[in-house]
């Protein structure tokens, strides 16, 4: 059965359409077969995708192709006019989650020419889940008077301190938060710094649009406080700078195909509005119509629907976070979709001292890929639980957003790395990188070590041009500058800045065919910016420099 993993625009451009539920009516999921009939061009973009979602494929050289691309609105057309609702589309899947009336004949969808096939995601009247999915174990706790108080093991398991402590928090990164519902994230305190700061970018509900969002299930409340939770001396998340959406895709009350369409549906919404790294702590297997049950055999990384869906939200640049499931105890025991994704780093639980929890799903994906691919703080994780205070709970539910949040911190410290080269970064850094296995997979990153890999393999230019080449990089005390056209650069500027435009050094030179600076020991660790200026011409590159 599908778990909360926790133990205890236009329809074109959102791909949603607003609808009241309606359980008198069967939902489907209608594959298309092609894109025919559409008006979008990939040459034109900005017609269906945020400027920064079109910015962050850029920024990490992804193509924008036919996948981009809304579904065709006259294939849509023509479902209407025969009477079929629709709930939400699929650019990546190129199909339709449709609501249809028992009048309808289903062949009669399968028989339109541009339809490839149909398959039921929610059958009218559904069943209510015998199975309570949302068993909090929480237990109180006294608080720490240090700044993070009973969060800090979370953040010190991971050497997140090491970012922290460099004032970087996730600040510019945009985090999108699946789940079950963010009940009074409006009201409750941990959450003050997120509204107070407007870090709360917009909601959306996947599940029911009319619904008073802020008073749905307390589960994504709880995933959230792990990341952008807030209140000094008592809780901070791993990425409290971090600005977040937050979209509703689970239904709490029953367990059906559905929930995989609305993950999908939420994911591309977030890929429309430029996000930088989703987080689900959901996962489904099991459902309450059994012919609908996914498979061991079906974790092969890329069956699923969400697997699917998850696996193009990465190739579109989206760092996706899941949690690998609390299945161990169970008959089960296997990691669930999406976290088998390919492309998915998917986070198995352990405890303050870095043991397994019990119930933490175990690995490989199907076909033995390495899953789960790394572990993190999901044992008596500090958190506001679902009561509403602070205290411990439960669940690779939590050790996923906790890895998420520093995965983002990561990403604010390295903007040049794209997508792969983070995942990579985390899971090279982990402690059984050498030795993943099937409990653990790589193990536990430490950002640490994350960061400096980062800072070691993503040098780059920043312009294009090759007028002069700086060496060498990464620097400690001096650098080289040789010009490799002999052109008139001459009365040029060079000028050094950090991340945040601050001028740290300048000079000005008149040069020849190469330039030495020395004296630079004294300029701050991390990343800076090198102009070099003569006239109307400029080049720019990055540089690290680093203390030998």
């Amino acid at each position: 059965m599908k778990k909360i993993l926790i133990l205890l625009v236009t329809i074109l451009l959102s791909g949603v359409v607003t609808f009241a539920q309606d359980i008198t009516q069967s939902y489907y999921w209608v594959k298309l077969r092609d894109k025919k009939g559409t008006p979008f061009l990939v040459s034109k973009p900005e017609e269906f995708l945020s400027q920064r979602a079109i910015d962050r494929r850029n920024r990490q050289h992804i193509i924008i192709d036919e996948t981009d691309l809304p579904v065709s609105p006259v294939y849509l057309d023509s479902l209407t006019k025969i009477g079929i609702e629709i709930v939400h589309t699929s650019k990546w899947l190129n199909g339709a989650t449709v609501k249809i009336a028992d009048t309808i004949p289903i062949q009669k969808i399968k028989n339109l020419s541009f339809v490839d096939s149909v398959q039921l995601s929610r059958p009218a009247h559904p069943l209510k889940s015998a199975k309570n999915k949302f068993n909090e174990e929480v237990s109180p706790a006294e608080l720490d008077p240090g700044t993070y108080g009973l969060s800090f093991n979370q953040l010190n398991q991971l050497n997140g301190q090491y970012l922290h402590n460099q004032g970087i928090r996730g600040k510019g990164i945009q985090i999108a938060a699946l789940d079950a519902g963010f009940w009074h994230v409006n009201e409750i305190e941990a959450f003050d710094n997120l509204r107070t700061n407007k870090l709360i970018l917009g909601t959306r509900d996947m599940v029911d649009p009319k619904s008073d969002f802020y008073q749905q299930h307390t589960h994504g409340m709880s995933v959230l406080s792990c990341m952008g939770g807030y209140q000094s001396g008592q809780l901070i998340g791993t990425a409290p700078d971090a600005a977040y959406y937050l979209i509703r895709t689970e239904d709490a009350a029953t367990e059906y195909l559905i929930e995989e369409d609305n993950w999908v549906a939420g994911a591309e919404w977030a890929d429309s509005l430029g996000v930088d790294v989703i987080n689900s702590s959901l996962g489904y297997n099991e459902f309450d119509d059994p012919d609908m049950n996914h498979t061991y055999s079906d974790m092969n990384g890329q069956t699923t629907r969400v697997t699917q869906g998850a696996n193009m939200a990465f190739q579109k640049g989206i760092l996706v976070v899941c949690s690998a499931g609390n299945e161990a105890n169970n008959e089960w025991k296997q990691i669930i979709a999406p976290s088998d994704g390919v492309n998915v780093l998917a986070v198995a639980s352990v405890d303050k001292d870095g043991i397994r929890s019990s119930f933490s799903s175990v690995g490989p994906a199907f076909g033995s890929a390495v899953k789960p691919n790394v572990a993190a703080m999901g044992g008596a994780t500090y958190l506001v639980t679902g009561n509403g205070v602070l205290g411990y709970s439960n669940g690779t539910s939590f050790s996923s957003p906790v890895l998420a949040g520093m995965a983002a911190c990561l990403m604010q410290a390295n903007p040049y790395a794209n997508v792969k080269q983070v995942k990579t970064a985390i899971e090279q850094s982990a402690h059984k990188y050498s030795k993943p296995d099937s409990l653990l997979g790589y193990g536990i990153p430490d950002f640490e070590n994350a960061d400096k890999y980062l800072k070691l393999n993503t040098v780059q230019r920043i312009e294009t041009t090759n007028t002069w080449m700086v060496l060498p990089n990464p620097f400690s005390d001096y650098l080289l500058l040789k010009n490799q056209e002999q052109g008139p650069w001459k009365n040029s500027t060079i000028s050094i800045f950090n991340l945040q435009g601050i001028l740290l050094w300048q000079s000005g030179f008149n040069p020849a065919g190469q330039i030495w600076l020395d004296n630079l020991a004294t300029l701050p660790e991390g990343i800076l910016l090198m102009s070099i200026r003569s006239g109307e011409k400029e080049e720019r590159f990055k540089l690290i420099k680093i203390t030998r």
